[in-house]
């Protein structure tokens, strides 16, 4: 007679996991809707439709199932790039991005599960190195209900035909405004109190891409993927407490030079990075203390970038820095196999 061992079951699938990131995005990007109108809902749509395109001619050419496509991974990039690019930004930014998010970033290294790197971070990182300009032209909050906001028309114009934005329509994040004005020796006390705002901050009235709205939403949403045991605490924390560290020691140490630490915390996309990025399973180590020390070092590399670097935001080169410590991580801090010991050896039994 076969005797099968025990097995534990759950709901985890890749599904259910991609779905439920996505849902905890939503209120964020639906308020990103509301600022910014019609050219960010058509940029939206288009990552999410060319990254299942791509995903698609991947398979395709893979001999795969095209049933794959649905499982929520490619949605899941596409959303995500969505989220780190300028609201009113051109059609071929999306379109280039998720394409080579999925072709390169994920397919190359063997699909779902084998990339080494986070592909929309990748694809964020190599879009801000090709297209800077493209990638640092930052529309101001105009919601959607007011008169002034683009119409529909209007939007697809902004978005298909890369219609040029007037100065008054534009401006700096705040991250943006800080390093330029520090170049131009002015004191962070003064810039920082000229751009940044903690309730803006929290709500999203504020510059900057969909993922860099809201901190409040983001936080909301990544305390529900917690809850919901998609992702753990452990990275998220450890990078917001180094980020909050160094911040607050700096800024002891010199508060016209080095930003407060509420400045780091809710500018930028670090809560998106911190919830959304930094846990992707794939890209980051798989036990408690390599976390740990991952989300640790991504915040260090963040915070040196944003302090003393030329790129205001840092979370794409940070994450992505750290993707690449990933293995050195899992090589020295994995865990203790049940009857052995760190290094290995089989535990001594003690004779009764």
């Amino acid at each position: 007679m076969m005797i099968s061992s025990p097995h534990a079951h759950d709901r985890s699938s890749v599904e259910r996991t991609m779905y439920l990131v996505c849902f905890a995005l939503l209120p964020a990007t639906l308020l990103g809707f509301y600022l910014f109108g019609w050219p960010a809902i058509n940029l939206w749509v288009l990552c999410i439709a060319s990254a299942l395109a791509s995903e698609l001619l991947c398979l395709s050419l893979a001999g795969k199932r095209m049933s794959f496509a649905l499982d929520g991974s490619a949605i899941l990039t596409g959303w995500i790039i969505a989220m780190t690019l300028p609201p009113w930004g051109p059609w071929w930014l999306a379109v280039t991005g998720t394409l080579f998010a999925i072709v390169i970033g994920k397919h190359l290294y063997g699909g779902l599960g084998q990339n080494l790197f986070n592909p929309a971070m990748l694809t964020r990182v190599g879009l801000l190195i090709s297209f800077p300009l493209e990638m640092t032209t930052w529309a101001s909050v105009n919601p959607i209900t007011e008169a002034s906001a683009p119409g529909f028309l209007q939007g697809l114009e902004i978005t298909f035909l890369a219609t040029p934005l007037s100065d008054g329509l534009t401006g700096a994040t705040a991250l943006g405004h800080v390093k330029t004005a520090l170049t131009a020796a002015i004191p962070s006390t003064v810039s920082v109190a000229e751009i940044f705002n903690v309730n803006d901050a929290l709500t999203g009235f504020t510059r900057g891409s969909l993922g860099e709205t809201s901190a409040l939403l983001m936080l909301a949403g990544g305390i529900f993927l917690i809850w919901k045991r998609i992702i753990h605490w452990y990275i998220p924390v450890a990078l917001l407490v180094t980020v909050a560290a160094m911040a607050t020691l700096f800024n002891s140490i010199d508060a016209e030079r080095y930003a407060p630490a509420v400045y780091h915390l809710l500018s930028g996309a670090l809560m998106f990075g911190a919830f959304f990025i930094a846990t992707d399973p794939v890209t980051s180590p798989s036990n408690v203390k390599g976390q740990l020390i991952y989300g640790m070092g991504i915040g260090l590399v963040t915070f040196i970038i944003r302090t003393w670097g030329s790129f205001p935001e840092a979370i794409g080169f940070a994450v992505l820095f750290m993707n690449a410590m990933t293995p050195i991580i899992d090589r020295y801090f994995r865990p203790r196999i049940y009857g052995y010991n760190y290094k290995g050896a089989p535990l001594k039994v003690a004779k009764e």
